[in-house]
């Protein structure tokens, strides 16, 4: 009888370390396709330039001041529906070597972020606001 309970637990034993390394697998694998699938569409958003709307858009006017970061004004853009993600407008910034200037500026939701961008990097002459 010693016997049998012995293999039994040898049994279940073995069962259940095959089943954890199954899920921790699952579980690797899982997380790996949403990493991949994740980057995927940041890059996809940093790279391919795609409008939030269809011309002929909406205008939206947005003032940036001095102190504003590109970070800053990414988040900016994104509170006002212009750009679908902060950081891709920010690493766009950074990796296009952008500099985004003081103003008020009139953008459509049909403009792409590279865009806006341009608007953004025309410094304005004294006095005078960008549109």
């Amino acid at each position: 009888m010693n016997d049998a309970a012995n293999d039994i637990n040898r049994v279940t034993g073995v069962i259940i370390k095959v089943s954890l390394k199954l899920i921790i697998i699952a579980l690797l694998i899982l997380v790996l396709y949403e990493g991949m699938h994740a980057g995927f569409n940041f890059g996809y958003e940093i790279f391919a330039d795609v409008a939030m709307a269809p011309e002929p858009g909406v205008e939206v006017t947005i003032q940036i001041s001095s102190d504003v970061s590109e970070r800053q004004a990414g988040k900016l853009l994104r509170e006002k529906g212009l750009i679908h993600n902060a950081y891709a407008f920010w690493i766009q910034a950074i990796f296009y070597d952008y500099e985004i200037y003081p103003g008020t500026y009139t953008l459509n939701t049909s403009m792409t972020s590279r865009e806006i961008l341009d608007e953004l990097s025309v410094k304005p002459e004294e006095g005078e606001t960008s549109s």
